[in-house]
């Protein structure tokens, strides 16, 4: 006989949990199936371990810098792959664990298993049948592998989690956040890392400001960039592996491929529900997270929107509040979402880019404020970091559209201005705010002079 639930969750990624947990604190008779890890890409390959990598990369960075400040007798610090590595990975143990108390203490029911679609009521897990009358479907993405001769000689950016030691030479393939992510973090721990890029540009969602000044901080690093880079083939020789493009020849330890992600909607017989896919795998929703099936609703990687975890985890709640609870209404916003770069230093956006501001208001209508400085951290350092700062601003009603900031403690400073941000606030409010000195925030609220929107030229020859 069929098991019959309230709401059928495909997917334990930080969507799909939220998603599942509050469901069943509103009483749903909730059903969750994920076939790897719990917590999907942010707690077992991506956010979680990428940040805990980071910030060894960002220890390193400071220690260096102890000597500025009078610290005496510096022993030559040793990084220890193995140790961090088995550390990390019984700390993601531990979430993964914590991930499965929280969703048995609501009473989801948890199956371990690759759910498939028999009809858009009806999946399958290991031969058993069960009817959901709503499903929602979070399960993610994984990273895309090229299609050329001898990309398996190459590893994913989930395959980075599991390398076991350190490669000295690494060749990263890609300039999207994940490849500069990476690049960052293996050059700060040590490594020799040479980064592949198509054209001349990296991050190019992002704005001018954070593309350009993050790639200038690569270069300054060390990190080389090869633009432009058609690669034809990837080979073997003993331990080493050779990327070979139109031009040179490149031997590394290990290549990485992070040239983005494809959604898992091909692992799941979607098809089977009248769910039309396009060739991107990705599921076509409306605002409130519904498909064009009645009663099937995705979130997450695969609807193509903002691939970050707290969007899923949003969505999933707002879903689960609007189905089960009393919110009719609830769905997300996808706009004003901040975003934040782990490279180094980190890089924080929300709101409009330049471009999108000029192509959306006219670049006579919108005031652009910029600044540049030193922070105090650097007071002595021969090694400075720049920070920089750009607010876009309406020019009609003074409201705040834009703001991307590039330096030290960028992702911390952006989360208390995307509150003000998403609530409407105007530069004016930003003046009449009291800074807080000496910070690095403080800059955001003194910023004086701006200019009209400028169209960057440099575009065409990407």
């Amino acid at each position: 006989m069929e098991d019959v639930f309230d709401y059928i969750v495909i997917g334990g990624g930080s969507g799909g949990v939220a998603s599942a947990n509050r469901a069943a604190m509103h009483g749903a008779r909730v059903l969750l199936v994920e076939k790897a890890r719990m917590g999907g890409t942010c707690v077992n390959v991506g956010c979680v371990p990428k940040k805990i990598m980071w910030t060894a990369a960002h220890l390193n960075h400071c220690y260096h810098e102890l000597s500025f400040y009078g610290f005496e007798n510096l022993s030559s610090p040793k990084f220890n792959w193995s140790t961090l590595k088995k550390n990390r990975d019984e700390y993601i143990t531990r979430l993964n664990k914590l991930y499965f108390e929280n969703l048995e203490n609501n009473k989801v029911n948890v199956l371990q298993g690759n759910a498939k679609f028999i009809n858009k009521n009806t999946i399958i897990v290991d031969q058993k049948k069960y009817v959901g009358k709503k499903i929602l479907i979070a399960v993610g993405g994984r990273p895309l592998t090229p299609n050329i001769p001898g990309a398996s000689y190459g590893i994913n950016s989930n395959d980075f989690f599991e390398l076991e030691k350190q490669p000295k030479k690494i060749g990263i393939v890609g300039s999207g956040y994940i490849a500069i992510e990476f690049a960052g973090l293996l050059n700060g721990l040590g490594s020799d890392i040479s980064l592949f890029i198509r054209s001349k540009k990296i991050l190019k969602n992002f704005d001018e400001l954070i593309s350009d000044q993050i790639k200038k901080f690569l270069l300054d690093s060390g990190v080389k960039i090869i633009e432009n880079s058609n690669i034809k083939e990837i080979t073997s020789s003993g331990d080493s592996k050779v990327i070979k493009t139109e031009q040179a020849k490149f031997q590394f330890d290990e290549v990485i491929f992070a040239i983005g992600r494809t959604p898992n909607t091909d692992t799941i017989d979607i098809e089977t529900t009248g769910i039309k896919l396009p060739n991107s795998g990705i599921v076509n929703v409306d605002k409130f997270q519904e498909t064009e099936i009645k009663d099937i609703f995705a979130l997450g990687d695969i609807v193509g929107k903002y691939e970050l975890t707290p969007v899923a985890i949003a969505a999933g709640r707002r879903l689960s509040d609007r189905l089960f609870g009393e919110k009719k209404d609830a769905h997300l916003k996808y706009e004003n979402i901040p975003t934040v770069l782990f490279s180094h230093p980190t890089a924080g956006t929300i709101g409009l880019t330049e471009k999108q501001a000029i192509q959306k208001y006219g670049a006579e209508n919108i005031r652009v404020f910029e600044s540049s400085f030193n922070p105090m951290f650097y007071a002595f350092s021969n090694n400075k970091i720049t920070s920089y700062i750009k607010l876009i601003v309406k020019a009609v009603d003074d409201i705040v559209i834009g703001l991307h900031i590039v330096g030290d403690a960028s992702d911390e400073i952006l989360q208390g201005f995307a509150v003000a941000i998403n609530m409407g606030a105007k530069k004016s409010d930003f003046d009449l705010t009291i800074a807080i000195h000496p910070t690095i925030a403080e800059e955001i609220v003194t910023l004086k002079k701006f200019r009209t929107g400028q169209i960057n030229h440099k575009d065409n020859n990407e």
